[in-house]
Formats: structure tokens, sequence, C-alpha cells
């Protein structure tokens, strides 16, 4: 499969989607809600998708021949595509968090909904 290259995907939009979206964005999903359910703060949350944008970016690099942090001539191009995918995977996280808290709070603090 020849690379596309474009700004946002590397190989193709389908691989971007299936991988960082969809695979990626299901696990910081998740990493949004663990964190919002036991309280912790932004910096884990930073923390554990970094780590989930190396586990995507080898999937990216293993899968579809996409670019990963070794060789050195090939860092450039993999970190553009990895802060990509971070931000991608940071906002799906957050949301999850987000979420998660405005269920906690609607659950514990039902009094403060207007009684209409």
């Amino acid at each position: 499969m020849q690379p596309e290259m474009t700004f946002l995907w590397e190989v193709s939009l389908f691989e971007f989607i299936l991988v960082t979206v969809v695979i990626g964005g299901g696990m910081a999903y998740m990493i949004g809600r663990s964190t919002a359910l036991t309280w912790n703060g932004w910096g884990l949350v930073a923390f554990y998708v970094l780590l989930l944008t190396i586990a995507v970016r080898f999937i990216h690099f293993s899968l579809f021949d996409g670019t990963f942090f070794l060789p050195l001539d090939t860092v450039g191009t993999a970190l553009h595509y990895a802060a990509i995918d971070y931000v991608v995977l940071f906002v799906l996280a957050a949301f999850g968090r987000w979420r998660t808290r405005a269920e906690q709070n609607a659950r514990q603090y039902r009094f403060l909904r207007s009684q209409a």
C-alpha cells in the first residue's frame, strides 16, 4: 500500500479511523472514565494517553507500514503523527472523563436539579 502522507493520516484515512479513532479512541475513553471514577488528576490522564499513543503508533507501524521512532531518520515524521494521535486520543479521553463526572455529579447532587 502506497502511503498518502497527508497532514492528519500517514497511510490511509481508513487506517487512521480504524486504529486511532476506533481502537485507540475506545481505550482513551476508558482511560478518561477510569480516572474520573477513581478521582485522579489530569496529569495521570496525560501520562496514560502518552503510553496509549506509543501503542497506537506501534500498531500503525506493524500493521500498516507507518513510521515508528526507530530508525532515527523517521523520527520527525513519527513525532508529527504521534502528536496528532495524542491530540485525538486526549480529546476522546477528556470526553470520557467529562461524561463520567457529569453522571457522578447528577447522581450525587440530585437535589440541585430544578423542581419544575
